[in-house]
């Protein structure tokens, strides 16, 4: 029996180099990515991630947090006037376009179950208006239209307009 053992344990051994990767592997797919990688494999944040990038704020967003961002769908900058995005998008526009996207984001990881009617202090230092009525809750007049998206250093909380800083 002792004998049955020991050759149980060195396949076992034997065998642990080829387990280890696909160990590994598996739980990299189950961790969801950070802010970044999350919002760029929904497909439905095209806009806000080129955004990101132009305003050289991913490394930031793929940092340690945690971060609560308010993620503006496609279909909600589509609703700025023509041209908007574009003009926001260009080089000398930079300092403008970061104080936008920053003022989607709230330091700390604000789960939905969490908010409440509050004003939320954002990354650019200027507060945002939350309010829950009946279950709904709107961020200014943003309507948040899905919550709790999951990131490794934070949470996503979708919603259907841009939110500009005053």
């Amino acid at each position: 029996m002792k004998t049955v053992s020991k050759i149980i344990a060195i396949a076992a051994l034997l065998a642990l180099p080829s387990i280890l990767p696909v160990a590994r592997a598996a739980d990299e797919a189950a961790s969801p990515g950070d802010i970044v990688a999350v919002a760029s494999k929904a497909g439905s944040f095209n806009t806000l991630v080129a955004a990101v990038k132009a305003a050289g704020l991913v490394e930031t967003l793929q940092g340690k947090g945690p971060f609560t961002v308010f993620a503006p769908t496609d279909e909600a900058f589509a609703k700025l006037p023509p041209g908007t995005v574009a003009d926001l998008l260009k080089p000398e526009n930079k300092e403008k376009l970061v104080a936008i996207l920053t003022y989607h984001v709230v330091p700390g990881k604000v789960m939905a179950a969490d908010v409440k009617t509050m004003m939320a202090k954002t990354v650019n230092g200027k507060e945002l208006d939350i309010k829950v009525d009946d279950g709904k809750v709107t961020v200014n007049t943003a309507k948040v239209i899905k919550t709790d998206v999951a990131a490794s250093n934070g949470v996503i909380h979708v919603i259907d307009a841009v939110l500009i800083p005053n």
